[in-house]
């Protein structure tokens, strides 16, 4: 029923032309997922359900507000015209809260830790869809100043708080944050991009909480102790972070080229410059990811379960495709 509900709230908002029925959507998703994040009655995952709860709440108040506003004003509730630019920026606030976006993003990291690794997948990768469909819809009739400065703080804002991570999860939630960043920059120029850009972090994404569910890790410490157990994991899972720090053999390239090269089309080399040195910061905590991983033996004993060959009760395909995806789509271009 929860799942339906889910995928139920996120179709709703793609096909609605009328604001109430995507923040009913947007509704419907939110309640669906709280039970899913609370599930294991762990003291901090109902914390971190709290939490994403009264910021999801939040935001749809003010998405119903803003488009009261704008009904009020213009007298029609379709998403095409929000003419009045009160409106178009509260949109905007409540949708970039929605999805976490800098500087509403202090949610996400907290969210994101607390809950198990699927959960987590499912939070920052579907999640994401709805809010980015009404972001799409509403653009032309945003600020682009102001589309740019959240894309711009985010990026920034997703590589400098990665820096300083021990926990997997909390790296993950600001990468997301720097992918969305990417994602909104791009926007008033190149929608398509957006999409996909989309597209590719979500590929890159599941491969990597995936893997991480494979080996059950939630730290970089546990890192070091997987390639004993599944070395051709460890390999690909290398090259999987690589791919969403943006390295060119790798599908994560994609749309960090294609977005640098719009922006630098569209004759702005100094966000182009800036986007190109936020996605260093990013690489930084990919390559530290990497290098315990493949690079070092742990020398302490983990308290993890211990490190023999078993035979795993996970359904392998979807690990695989991810896999492949965030490997081999470069391609595309």
């Amino acid at each position: 029923t929860l799942l339906s509900s889910l995928g139920l709230g996120t179709t709703l908002t793609f096909a609605s032309s009328h604001w109430l029925l995507a923040w009913m959507g947007l509704e419907i998703n939110t309640l669906a997922i709280i039970p899913l994040m609370a599930q294991h009655h762990h003291p901090r995952a109902v914390e971190a359900t709290t939490k994403y709860f009264l910021t999801q709440a939040t935001a749809a108040a003010m998405i119903l507000f803003a488009s009261t506003t704008n009904a009020w004003i213009t007298g029609v509730w379709d998403m095409n015209n929000v003419s009045s630019p009160v409106a178009s920026t509260m949109i905007i606030a409540a949708l970039a809260l929605k999805i976490g976006l800098a500087p509403m993003h202090f949610w996400v990291p907290e969210v994101l830790q607390g809950l198990d690794l699927l959960t987590g997948l499912v939070l920052s990768t579907w999640q994401k869809l709805a809010p980015l469909a009404l972001i799409i819809q509403t653009a032309q009739a945003i600020d682009p100043l102001l589309l740019t400065a959240l894309g711009l703080m985010s990026t920034l804002i997703g590589g400098w708080g990665g820096l300083n991570q021990t926990q997997l999860r909390k790296i993950l939630a600001y990468s997301s944050i720097a992918h969305m960043g990417w994602m909104i920059i791009v926007l008033q120029y190149a929608p398509q991009l957006t999409l996909l850009a989309l597209l590719t972090y979500i590929f890159m994404t599941s491969a990597a909480f995936l893997t991480l569910k494979a080996s059950s890790a939630t730290k970089i410490g546990t890192l070091a102790t997987v390639w004993s157990k599944s070395p051709i994991l460890t390999t690909t899972t290398a090259l999987v972070l690589l791919s969403l720090g943006g390295l060119p053999p790798l599908t994560g390239f994609v749309p960090k080229w294609l977005i640098l090269q719009e922006l630098a089309k569209q004759s702005l080399p100094l966000v182009a410059t800036v986007m190109a040195l936020a996605a260093l910061l990013s690489l930084y905590f990919y390559l530290r990811l990497c290098y315990a991983m493949t690079l070092t033996i742990s020398p302490n004993t983990t308290t993890s379960t211990t490190p023999w060959r078993v035979q795993t009760t996970q359904a392998s395909f979807p690990l695989a495709l991810a896999t492949v995806m965030a490997l081999g789509l470069l391609p595309m271009t």
